[in-house]
């Protein structure tokens, strides 16, 4: 599907059941990529922070939409996810709180991996 000059994507969602469109956009996107084979970095920020714990996403519900859990599944199969080191401070989420294959790191990995030779990065 993609030629020898393949792309990183990096996605952050910085939405979640608050704005419940736009946060499925962000996974769609990210499990999308993934299933054709780009190496994704998916970023939760902001309320999507909580679908790093586990159970949150199984409890996100938008008609039309595949299932949060089973996207986020995909992206952790065979991308990254990391949770904002603020955001997660702010709720109070900890590394030992957060699903096996999420880590937490702040901005400045955001942006290392933002500005990464063949890197796209999308905010949602």
């Amino acid at each position: 599907m993609l030629g020898p000059m393949a792309r990183n994507l990096v996605v952050k969602a910085t939405a979640g059941a608050d704005a419940p469109e736009r946060c499925a956009q962000a996974f769609t996107v990210a499990a999308t990529a993934v299933a054709a084979g780009v190496d994704v970095s998916l970023w939760l920020t902001g309320e999507s922070t909580w679908f790093a714990l586990p159970g949150r996403a199984q409890e996100f519900e938008l008609p039309h939409s595949a299932p949060l859990a089973e996207l986020l599944h995909v992206i952790l199969t065979s991308g990254r996810v990391t949770a904002c080191t603020q955001c997660a401070a702010r709720r109070d989420i900890g590394p030992d709180d957060v699903l096996p294959g999420v880590r937490i790191a702040g901005a400045a990995a955001f942006v290392e991996e933002a500005l990464a030779d063949g890197a796209q990065a999308l905010v949602y």
